[in-house]
This record gives structure tokens, sequence and C-alpha cells, in this order.
């Protein structure tokens, strides 16, 4: 799986204090219990997708690419950057085209 990383990296509360400890796992293909991941929907009808980080070194993607626009702690604070995510593609945009929001900013890993 390649793994690009938002150059605008949306972390929860309790994730920042372990930021780095995520990071590093998802990186090393050791994610850390409980950490969630926020990238683009994979089909059209949603805007995000939130995914255990676990599920990442899962065989199932093993040749996709997956750009990572948030990090959470827990489930719960997962969806709390994903409503700070739109609420801040909406006040920018007027819309929900995250394409357009994100741009093309992403480092590869």
């Amino acid at each position: 799986m390649k793994i690009f990383w938002s150059d605008h990296l949306y972390v929860g509360e309790k994730a920042r204090r372990k930021r780095y400890r995520i990071i590093r796992g998802i990186r090393r293909s050791k994610p850390i219990p409980g950490s969630y991941v926020i990238t683009p929907a994979s089909d059209g009808n949603n805007i995000l997708d939130i995914c255990p980080a676990s599920l990442l070194v899962s065989p199932f993607y093993p040749e996709k690419e997956l750009l990572v626009i948030g990090i959470a702690s827990s489930y719960w604070e997962a969806l709390e950057v994903a409503r700070c995510i739109v609420d801040e593609m909406y006040g920018q945009t007027g819309g929900f085209d995250l394409l357009s929001f994100i741009g093309g900013e992403a480092r590869k890993v």
C-alpha cells in the first residue's frame, strides 16, 4: 500500500499527544491499537472514510494508494475530526468538493 499524507494533517485532541507514535506506527506497518485514519471516500457517495489504522496493514489493500488527511485515537474522536474537516471545507469552498479543498498537496511516505 502506498500511503500519502496531507500537508495539513488534521489531528484529534487525544491523538495530538501521541501523533508521532501513531504516524510512526502506520509508516512501519505496526499501527497503534485504537487509532483511526480519515481518508477521502473510496466511493462517490460519501465525502470521507474513517477506518482503523490496523486495516492499513491488512492484505486487502496491497496495491491501493491512500491519502491520509486526519488521525484520531478513538472512533468518536475520528468522528469529531471528520466533522472539523467538513466544517472547514464548507466554510472555505461553500460546498462539499473535497478534492478542490485539499488540492494536490500530499507527501508520500
